[in-house]
């Protein structure tokens, strides 16, 4: 059985279709803490009602970085993590903080990754006139946004779409690929080998969803 530590900034909707699915899906795993930088952030409150153990570390509380990481790392350590999943987190981890948990934390991006690291991922995507756009579960390491990927999903893009919709319509795939990949991990499926991630025994590592219909 291993525990997962979830890490988020605000409501959280990643870490509940994770919660969902492990319940569901009765993953060898159990969510055995969420924790946040934020004591207002929304999904600390669906945590705790589903019986999962909160935490908050607030970043204002710290000089530094590093400071806050080193608090942020001994808090999740207390609940001794196989897997540390950011969802929503908001906040750049350091580089001690990333080598910590080296091969066993992932994050999910929206874009598809190369393409668009950073911020405004949306906006960028609707600048640069592509056809597809999409989000990406990775291993988490000190370049950010550059992890080995484990999967991906993908949305074609509308003429109406602005960032707005256009994220709306992308969290629905989160919530599909970020699920399987943490399933992948707690099952011990995936295999890393340079940038390549394999899962064995081996299922498609892509979703698309032309759907038009944006995630609640």
């Amino acid at each position: 059985m291993k525990n997962i530590v979830i890490l988020i900034s605000g409501r959280g909707s990643n870490m509940q279709a994770i919660v969902r699915a492990c319940s569901e899906e009765r993953w060898p795993a159990r969510i055995a803490a969420v924790v946040s930088n934020r004591a207002d952030a929304a999904g600390l409150a669906f945590a705790a009602s589903q019986g999962i153990a909160t935490a908050v570390v607030e970043h204002g509380g710290y000089p530094d970085r590093e400071a806050f990481d080193a608090a942020l790392a001994q808090t999740v350590d207390r609940f001794s993590p196989d897997l540390v999943v950011l969802a929503g987190f908001m906040r750049v981890l350091t580089s001690g903080f990333v080598e910590r948990y080296a091969g066993r934390m992932l994050n999910v991006h929206p874009s598809l990754l190369p393409s668009f690291p950073g911020l405004r991922t949306h906006e960028r995507a609707l600048e640069a006139g592509v056809a597809l756009h999409g989000a990406t579960v990775h291993f988490v390491t000190p370049q950010l946004d550059h992890g080995p990927i484990v999967a991906q999903g993908a949305i074609p893009v509308t003429a109406g779409d602005d960032a707005r919709s256009l994220a709306q319509r992308l969290l629905a795939v989160e919530h599909v690929i970020y699920p399987r990949a943490v399933r992948w991990f707690v099952e011990d499926r995936l295999t890393l080998s340079g940038l390549r991630v394999a899962v064995t025994p081996p299922e498609p590592q892509w979703y698309f969803s032309d759907t038009q219909e944006a995630a609640v």
